[in-house]
């Protein structure tokens, strides 16, 4: 898939206006949109958003996704893949997602990335990830979108299932604090 020279850097220019420019629910999105990222509904993209400059056509968007402050995109890694964001899913402040080429990673419907996490494996609908590299920290039952309250949010935190071997205290702790959850540092 070769693109021309202008539509490289046309891709380019537009991104750096989404990435500073204002609107996270407006102007963002649909500069995004003309540069190939397939976005459907209602969308939320925070300030510096990297969504991958050489492949945004690899990278969807469904309604109700926030993606917070300072995260990564990249639909390539070593050629393209496919990185899709689904339904209500909300991906934290300066996380990194990432896909190998040749291959698809979906963040479910639902779906909650704690801040400064590094994804590269699909994420199950309804799993809070976290950490360095993500793991599975517990269930959001209730989706963390632009109209949740955060407490609402917090209220539907479900713990994993876990063998009691498996138990080595709180799961959150280690991304949030005691007592905490993942924060929702999203700038407009």
């Amino acid at each position: 898939m070769k693109k021309s020279i202008f539509r490289k850097s046309t891709n380019r220019v537009l991104a750096l206006i989404a990435r500073f420019g204002p609107g996270a629910t407006t102007l963002r999105p649909m500069l995004h949109k003309l540069r190939g990222v397939r976005i459907t509904g209602k969308v939320f993209i925070g300030d510096d958003v990297y969504l991958d400059n050489e492949y945004p056509e690899f990278i969807e968007i469904h309604d109700g996704a926030v993606i917070c402050l300072r995260s990564t995109v990249l639909a390539h890694t070593s050629g393209p893949g496919k990185v899709v964001i689904g339904k209500n899913a909300f991906i934290g402040a300066s996380s990194l997602i990432a896909v190998v080429g040749g291959n698809s990673l979906t963040i479910g419907e639902g779906a909650v990335i704690a801040a400064a996490s590094v994804v590269n494996s699909s994420v199950q609908p309804h799993t809070l990830m976290g950490g360095p590299r993500a793991r599975p920290l517990g269930r959001a039952t209730i989706p963390f979108t632009m109209d949740t309250p955060y407490h609402k949010f917090l209220s539907g935190i479900r713990p994993l299932e876990q063998k009691p071997s498996d138990r080595t205290g709180d799961p959150f702790e280690s991304v949030a604090g005691p007592g905490e959850a993942p924060s929702r540092d999203c700038v407009e």
